[in-house]
């Protein structure tokens, strides 16, 4: 359980590095961080903290793929999250 906890802070704290990165990058006109990474990042475990850091620093928030897709894919890992701990 604790390598999953790890894991879970590992990748929240990437993602949003990475979101954050990415609207620094934009700002000073610099090379951006795919949308592919940004929701592959998300979709592996740090779609909570991308979220988050997205709405903070109001970045992204104009992207329907971002601000329907996140929500989705919390919604699809808290399912997914859920059924695992009902079986074990």
């Amino acid at each position: 359980m604790e390598f999953v906890l790890l894991y879970f802070v590992v990748i929240s704290a990437a993602t949003a590095a990475a979101t954050f990165y990415d609207k620094l990058a934009a700002k000073a006109g610099r090379w951006r961080v795919p949308e592919k990474t940004l929701l592959l990042l998300a979709l592996v475990g740090g779609a909570a903290a991308e979220l988050a850091v997205m709405l903070v620093i109001r970045h992204k928030t104009r992207h329907k793929k971002f601000m329907i897709g996140l929500p989705a894919i919390l919604v699809l890992q808290a399912v997914l999250i859920a059924g695992i701990l009902l079986f074990l």
